[in-house]
């Protein structure tokens, strides 16, 4: 890559952190975006969004568990059956011509939820899941993080928040902390990829990195809980386009 390529590459990569993080997701979405765009060899885009994953995921579960937002209870009970899953996920190879668009359209479609009347939405009673559901929905969501190369947050908010199981802020938590594992796994199970990973790899850590510190201020202490769905809402858009149009 040339230096004008990595510096432009590495801000969209921080803006997008900011966003992402705000509501406590990692932004592989985008980073896969970002790099597609610039035409990054296929085989080093999926690593190197994980490894970005795992740094911004990290600041934000980190920061969201120190502010209290964050349920251990409801993060450990997906977390023990999608982190296998995960694993097994980023071992897999298959071509995607047929779940990144539907799986685009199911991002959209939540994303039309929270973008329509989100401070209903955010007023609603919480009600703790059972752990019959949890459970198997955890391995479901882990298999396809790992598969897709992302953390899995992007399909797990959604979930809580339309079955009331968690408030927004404290969702934004365990979210952040499910894709800092499922991150980890998936990288793990395609380890081999690591020596893919280009070498301004510093570069866009260090952009995502200062993204994370100001997206993670913002949905802690500024926006209210109708306008983080919103921002939700405009991250599940931006990554249901980037699955169908991709």
């Amino acid at each position: 890559m040339d230096p004008t390529t990595i510096v432009w590459m590495a801000l969209l990569m921080g803006l997008a952190a900011a966003l992402y993080s705000a509501v406590g997701h990692g932004g592989a979405s985008a980073y896969l975006a970002i790099m597609a765009l610039f035409s990054v060899a296929p085989e080093t885009m999926r690593p190197t969004a994980l490894a970005l994953n795992l740094i911004v995921s990290g600041f934000a579960a980190w920061r969201y568990f120190r502010g209290g937002q964050f349920n251990s209870g409801l993060f450990l009970a997906f977390a023990v059956t999608a982190v296998p899953m995960a694993f097994l996920g980023g071992r897999v190879q298959l071509p995607p011509e047929i779940y990144r668009p539907l799986v685009g359209a199911v991002l959209w479609l939540a994303a039309i939820r929270f973008l329509w009347q989100p401070a209903r939405l955010a007023e609603r009673t919480v009600r703790p899941p059972r752990l019959v559901i949890v459970l198997p929905t955890g391995a479901g969501l882990g298999f396809l993080a790992g598969l897709t190369g992302t953390g899995g947050g992007i399909f797990l908010s959604p979930l809580i928040l339309l079955f009331r199981w968690e408030e927004p802020r404290r969702t934004s938590g365990v979210a952040a902390a499910f894709i800092f594992v499922n991150s980890a796994a998936g990288l793990a199970g395609n380890v081999t990829a690591v020596e893919a990973m280009p070498a301004a790899l510093p570069w866009f850590a260090a952009s995502v990195a200062a993204g994370a510190l100001a997206g993670t201020w913002l949905g802690m202490e500024k926006l209210p809980r109708p306008q983080l769905l919103q921002a939700l809402g405009l991250v599940l858009t931006i990554a249901g386009a980037k699955l169908i149009f991709s």
